[in-house]
């Protein structure tokens, strides 16, 4: 996103705009590589039945709801970005559980 500063506000307006769309563009048509989000989600799922199993209720509750909360703020996210259905929903799944790609 550069400019040149003599050029016209609604010029530059449009570029950006136009450059904006090629991005969205780009990004809805790339495949999610969701190996990291399975592996994030298998260790909060280990997580929540330890939590469960050791009769942690309120803990529980805690963790659940924060991975909730953040899977839900991610998903508002991705349909005000424009997506809708399941990329919306497997972009929502990398944002919440993506953390995983760093085991």
């Amino acid at each position: 996103m550069n400019f040149d500063e003599n050029e016209p506000q609604s010029v530059r307006e449009e570029r950006f705009a136009a450059e904006r769309a090629e991005r969205r563009k780009a990004r809805k048509a790339a495949s999610l590589d969701l190996r990291g989000a399975h592996l994030g989600a298998a260790v909060v799922t280990i997580a929540l039945v330890l939590l469960g199993w050791y009769g942690k209720p309120v803990a529980l509750g805690i963790v659940s709801g924060v991975f909730l909360l953040w899977f839900a703020a991610a998903l508002a996210w991705a349909h005000a970005d424009g997506d809708h259905g399941r990329h919306a929903l497997q972009r929502a799944y990398k944002v919440t559980f993506g953390w995983g790609d760093g085991f």
